[in-house]
Protein backbone atom coordinates (compact mmCIF):
# COMPACT_ATOMS: atom_id res chain seq x y z
CA UNK A 1 0.00 0.00 0.00
CA UNK A 2 1.19 3.71 -0.97
CA UNK A 3 0.80 6.46 1.34
CA UNK A 4 -2.86 7.99 1.62
CA UNK A 5 -4.51 5.04 0.41
CA UNK A 6 -8.17 4.85 1.61
CA UNK A 7 -10.18 1.57 0.77
CA UNK A 8 -13.54 2.09 2.11
CA UNK A 9 -14.60 -0.34 4.88
CA UNK A 10 -16.36 -3.16 2.83
CA UNK A 11 -14.04 -2.51 0.03
CA UNK A 12 -12.00 -6.20 -0.93
CA UNK A 13 -8.07 -6.00 -1.70
CA UNK A 14 -6.56 -9.48 -1.76
CA UNK A 15 -3.45 -11.28 -3.29
CA UNK A 16 -0.78 -9.70 -4.98
CA UNK A 17 -1.83 -6.36 -5.39
CA UNK A 18 0.49 -3.02 -5.18
CA UNK A 19 -1.71 -0.01 -4.81
CA UNK A 20 0.52 3.00 -5.21
CA UNK A 21 0.19 7.02 -3.51
CA UNK A 22 -3.03 8.52 -3.18
CA UNK A 23 -5.08 5.51 -4.08
CA UNK A 24 -9.22 5.03 -3.10
CA UNK A 25 -11.15 1.47 -3.52
CA UNK A 26 -14.48 2.62 -2.52
CA UNK A 27 -17.25 0.31 -1.35
CA UNK A 28 -18.23 -3.19 -2.57
CA UNK A 29 -15.61 -3.35 -5.16
CA UNK A 30 -12.80 -6.03 -5.16
CA UNK A 31 -9.29 -5.63 -6.31
CA UNK A 32 -8.16 -10.06 -6.26
CA UNK A 33 -4.66 -10.73 -6.52
CA UNK A 34 -5.33 -14.20 -5.80
CA UNK A 35 -4.83 -15.62 -9.13
CA UNK A 36 -1.93 -13.05 -10.57
CA UNK A 37 -0.18 -9.41 -9.16
CA UNK A 38 -2.61 -6.52 -9.93
CA UNK A 39 -0.19 -3.48 -9.81
CA UNK A 40 -2.16 0.16 -9.71
CA UNK A 41 -0.33 3.67 -9.89
CA UNK A 42 -0.93 7.06 -7.71
CA UNK A 43 -4.08 8.82 -7.80
CA UNK A 44 -6.10 5.96 -8.88
CA UNK A 45 -9.86 5.93 -7.68
CA UNK A 46 -11.66 1.87 -8.05
CA UNK A 47 -15.39 3.23 -7.80
CA UNK A 48 -18.15 1.29 -5.81
CA UNK A 49 -18.85 -2.25 -7.22
CA UNK A 50 -15.89 -2.44 -9.62
CA UNK A 51 -13.71 -5.71 -9.39
CA UNK A 52 -9.69 -5.82 -10.63
CA UNK A 53 -8.71 -9.39 -11.12
CA UNK A 54 -6.67 -11.62 -13.76
CA UNK A 55 -6.32 -14.90 -15.26
CA UNK A 56 -4.02 -17.58 -13.69
CA UNK A 57 -0.81 -18.00 -15.30
CA UNK A 58 -1.90 -15.75 -18.22
CA UNK A 59 -2.89 -12.31 -17.47
CA UNK A 60 -1.93 -9.69 -14.85
CA UNK A 61 -3.62 -6.30 -14.51
CA UNK A 62 -1.66 -2.79 -14.60
CA UNK A 63 -3.04 0.45 -14.21
CA UNK A 64 -1.20 3.40 -14.58
CA UNK A 65 -1.68 6.90 -12.67
CA UNK A 66 -4.60 9.23 -12.75
CA UNK A 67 -6.89 6.38 -13.48
CA UNK A 68 -10.50 6.29 -12.68
CA UNK A 69 -12.45 2.94 -12.82
CA UNK A 70 -16.42 3.43 -12.96
CA UNK A 71 -18.75 2.04 -10.71
CA UNK A 72 -19.28 -1.79 -11.45
CA UNK A 73 -16.83 -1.82 -14.00
CA UNK A 74 -14.71 -4.62 -14.68
CA UNK A 75 -10.76 -4.70 -15.47
CA UNK A 76 -9.53 -8.18 -16.17
CA UNK A 77 -6.11 -9.12 -17.09
CA UNK A 78 -5.25 -6.21 -18.99
CA UNK A 79 -2.58 -3.02 -19.02
CA UNK A 80 -3.71 0.32 -18.40
CA UNK A 81 -2.28 3.49 -19.00
CA UNK A 82 -1.98 6.86 -17.57
CA UNK A 83 -5.12 9.32 -17.68
CA UNK A 84 -7.96 6.54 -18.36
CA UNK A 85 -11.70 6.77 -17.65
CA UNK A 86 -13.49 3.69 -17.30
CA UNK A 87 -16.70 3.78 -17.92
CA UNK A 88 -19.68 2.81 -15.30
CA UNK A 89 -20.21 -0.84 -15.96
CA UNK A 90 -17.73 -1.23 -18.42
CA UNK A 91 -15.56 -4.48 -19.23
CA UNK A 92 -11.95 -4.41 -20.37
CA UNK A 93 -10.73 -8.00 -20.92
CA UNK A 94 -7.63 -9.97 -20.99
CA UNK A 95 -4.40 -8.32 -22.77
CA UNK A 96 -6.22 -5.88 -23.38
CA UNK A 97 -4.17 -2.16 -23.76
CA UNK A 98 -5.76 0.84 -22.79
CA UNK A 99 -3.50 3.64 -24.02
CA UNK A 100 -2.31 7.25 -22.03
CA UNK A 101 -5.82 9.82 -22.39
CA UNK A 102 -8.69 6.79 -23.17
CA UNK A 103 -11.74 7.24 -21.99
CA UNK A 104 -14.03 3.97 -22.39
CA UNK A 105 -17.73 4.90 -22.32
CA UNK A 106 -20.13 3.55 -19.50
CA UNK A 107 -21.31 -0.05 -20.77
CA UNK A 108 -18.71 -0.89 -23.39
CA UNK A 109 -17.22 -3.98 -24.03
CA UNK A 110 -13.12 -4.14 -24.96
CA UNK A 111 -12.24 -7.36 -26.43
CA UNK A 112 -9.07 -9.44 -25.40
CA UNK A 113 -6.10 -8.03 -27.01
CA UNK A 114 -7.89 -4.86 -27.98
CA UNK A 115 -5.43 -2.20 -27.80
CA UNK A 116 -7.32 1.13 -27.40
CA UNK A 117 -5.41 4.16 -28.75
CA UNK A 118 -4.13 7.50 -26.93
CA UNK A 119 -6.71 9.89 -27.24
CA UNK A 120 -9.73 8.50 -28.14
CA UNK A 121 -13.62 7.82 -26.37
CA UNK A 122 -14.42 4.02 -27.40
CA UNK A 123 -17.51 3.16 -26.67
CA UNK A 124 -20.34 -0.20 -27.50
CA UNK A 125 -20.16 -3.74 -27.72
CA UNK A 126 -17.50 -4.39 -28.73
CA UNK A 127 -16.40 -0.93 -27.90
CA UNK A 128 -14.84 0.82 -31.14
CA UNK A 129 -13.44 4.17 -31.48
CA UNK A 130 -15.68 6.82 -31.46
CA UNK A 131 -13.96 10.53 -31.57
CA UNK A 132 -11.07 12.07 -30.35
CA UNK A 133 -11.31 13.45 -26.97
CA UNK A 134 -12.50 17.12 -27.05
CA UNK A 135 -11.49 19.87 -23.98
CA UNK A 136 -14.87 18.33 -21.92
CA UNK A 137 -13.55 14.94 -21.90
CA UNK A 138 -9.73 15.49 -21.40
CA UNK A 139 -11.12 17.93 -18.27
CA UNK A 140 -13.43 14.90 -16.91
CA UNK A 141 -10.46 12.44 -17.25
CA UNK A 142 -8.02 15.18 -15.46
CA UNK A 143 -10.32 16.24 -12.62
CA UNK A 144 -12.01 12.80 -11.85
CA UNK A 145 -9.23 11.38 -9.60
CA UNK A 146 -8.36 14.71 -7.39
CA UNK A 147 -11.89 14.72 -6.81
CA UNK A 148 -12.22 10.94 -5.44
CA UNK A 149 -9.30 11.94 -3.05
CA UNK A 150 -11.32 15.14 -1.79
CA UNK A 151 -14.60 12.37 -1.73
CA UNK A 152 -12.27 10.11 0.42
CA UNK A 153 -11.12 12.61 3.16
CA UNK A 154 -15.07 12.95 4.07
CA UNK A 155 -15.05 9.46 5.17
CA UNK A 156 -11.64 9.74 7.20
CA UNK A 157 -13.57 10.82 10.37
CA UNK A 158 -15.83 8.05 12.16
CA UNK A 159 -16.52 7.27 14.78
CA UNK A 160 -15.96 4.17 17.30
CA UNK A 161 -20.01 2.55 15.65
CA UNK A 162 -17.98 3.21 12.22
CA UNK A 163 -20.70 5.72 11.56
CA UNK A 164 -19.40 9.08 9.90
CA UNK A 165 -18.86 12.47 11.41
CA UNK A 166 -18.87 14.59 8.66
CA UNK A 167 -21.31 17.44 8.00
CA UNK A 168 -20.69 17.22 3.81
CA UNK A 169 -23.04 14.10 3.85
Amino acid sequence: MGERVWLAPNATVVGDVTLGNDCTVWFNAVVRGDVHFIKVGDRTNIQDGAVIHGTYEKASTTIGNDVSIGHNALVHGCTVGNHVLIGMGAIVMDNAVLEDYCVIAAGAVVLENTVCESGFLYAGIPAKKIKPLDERLRNVVEITPPRYMEYASWFQEVDSKNELKVEKL
